[in-house]
Order: C-alpha cells, then structure tokens, then sequence
C-alpha cells in the first residue's frame, strides 16, 4: 500500500486497521494507493498495479489521485462473482463525496467498508 504524503501516520494505522476488518468479513485482499498515477490513462495504471499483487483474482485495489481527483476501483475474477459495476461505482460516488469534502482517510474508510459489505458472501438456508 503506497500511502503518500497526504495521510498521516495515524491515518495509516486507522486504514490498515479497516483493510484488515474489510478482508476478514468477505475474505478478499484489498490494497489501496494513494499518489500519482504514473499514466495519463488511469484506469490502466490501476490495472497494472491490481496485477502486480499476489493473489490478483482475490483481490481489489483502490487507486486514488488527490491530484486528478480520480479514483479507480479493479476487482479481480473471483471478487466480480460476488461484486458488481454498480456496487463499486455506489462505493467509488461515496468516496467522492468524502474526497470532495477534503476527508481522504474518511472517504477510503467508507469505501472500503461498502466494498467489503457488498462482497461479502450471502448467507443461504438450505431446506431439506
């Protein structure tokens, strides 16, 4: 996780502390950048970052450029059987809005938690 010069120390702990709560309840990996892209096409650079990871089917990357005001969400294969376009574009509007109120830790915190909820897998009875 590349953190950046714009979350303090705190901030960190606060959104590893959230990572590792997102990841035992839907039992996905998630990491997440905050800096530059190194791309004008961001959504690329997201996606060669989401590829570098260790398990990137299992995994969800949340990309965020304060300086282009972008964020990027990629999900890997197993992640997209559980998580749809229109679940991570509600967690991708919520953070904007946090980002648009200069509340960066509070944004990914929120969307964080919405991806890890909507992921989550469903719990189904049975009946016999």
């Amino acid at each position: 996780m590349a953190a950046g010069e714009l979350l303090s120390e705190s901030d960190r702990l606060a959104l590893d502390r959230a990572i590792r709560l997102a990841e035992q309840a839907c039992r996905f990996e998630f990491s997440v950048y905050v800096g530059p892209a190194e791309d004008d096409d961001t959504r690329a650079w997201a996606t060669r970052l989401h590829n570098r990871l260790v398990a990137p089917a299992r995994s969800v990357l949340v990309l965020v450029d304060p300086r282009r005001r972008v964020t990027e969400v990629v999900t890997g294969g197993d992640v997209r059987r559980h998580l749809t376009d229109a679940e991570v574009e509600l967690a991708v509007v919520a953070m904007a809005s946090e980002f648009g109120a200069g509340n960066l830790l509070g944004g990914l915190l929120r969307g964080i938690a919405m991806l890890a909820d909507h992921a989550r897998p469903q719990n189904t009875l049975h009946a016999g």
